[in-house]
């Protein structure tokens, strides 16, 4: 018995030790993405929609390291565009939601009452829609266009924000530090700097990640299926679909992808990594 209860704080310290390697590792991948998107596109310096047909198909080479595809259009080149966009992509939606959904959260614990109530409506109704199926109705509007993917992308993360920070906020606004706050006379600004925002941070910066790459996973489901961005855009869902008739004679292509969507969430999902139960 004394023996266990000793070995809990080493216990503890592998725990933590392999989190933070865990961590460690995510960053690394998506640091290694982020890039492969920034700078690939400058460094390959091909356009990705350049066609050469006499090139149909290439194998992995030195000319190309990735293949060409059936229009004989560098794989690697449209890889590295296809990163910057679905990554830039949904981090500005991840972002755009996690603002207004975090204020209308936090405001709706602060206020309380009639507020409360309606904004709560509002979240169920908005909910009431699987966020996938939003993003489809909004793309299905404007087929091919940015702006529909982006809006509808940030009003289906924004209830998760605004849900996950008014639960969160609550507990905090009820203690006895934000109360003291008050009784001296600090006004919202401080409370919400000082109290609220450092007790919100872990949790929202786990959800930020996990938004992002159900972002990300979304951009490639709705390319996937032909209603997102459209051809020739280089876009990892469109060129799933574009290389799946040829996986037998060309597997590489497929691969390539495929390989880089499971790297973006991968990394997101090994930088939130939690400790484990001991």
């Amino acid at each position: 018995m004394n023996a266990n209860l000793m070995d809990i704080p080493a216990l503890a310290r592998r725990a933590s030790r392999r989190v933070a390697v865990r961590r460690r590792a995510g960053f690394a991948i998506l640091a290694l993405v982020a890039v492969f998107a920034l700078a690939g596109p400058f460094a390959i310096g091909i356009d990705p929609a350049r066609q050469t047909l006499a090139d149909t198909l290439m194998p992995p080479g030195a000319a190309h390291w990735l293949g060409t595809d059936l229009f004989g259009r560098s794989v690697l080149a449209r890889l590295a565009h296809a990163a910057r966009l679905s990554l830039g992509l949904a981090c500005v939606a991840a972002l755009s939601a996690a603002v207004p959904g975090v204020l209308l959260g936090v405001l709706a614990s602060w206020r309380g009452g009639r507020i409360e109530r309606a904004l709560v409506m509002l979240a169920d109704a908005v909910l009431s829609v699987p966020g996938l199926l939003l993003v489809l109705l909004f793309a299905a509007l404007a087929p091919g266009r940015y702006w529909a993917l982006y809006i509808g992308l940030s009003l289906s993360l924004c209830v998760e924000y605004f849900r996950v920070a008014r639960v969160a906020s609550r507990p905090v606004l009820a203690g006895d530090a934000v109360e003291a706050s008050r009784l001296l006379g600090f006004g919202a600004a401080y409370i919400l700097r000082r109290h609220l925002v450092p007790a919100l941070a872990p949790v929202l910066g786990t959800l930020l990640a996990f938004s992002t790459a159900q972002a990300v996973l979304a951009l490639a489901a709705l390319g996937f299926i032909g209603v997102g961005l459209q051809p020739p855009t280089p876009e990892l869902g469109l060129m799933m679909i574009e290389f799946l008739p040829h996986y037998e004679e060309a597997p590489w292509l497929i691969a390539a992808p495929v390989s880089l969507l499971m790297l973006l969430v991968l990394g997101m999902m090994l930088l939130v990594a939690e400790e484990d139960a001991p």
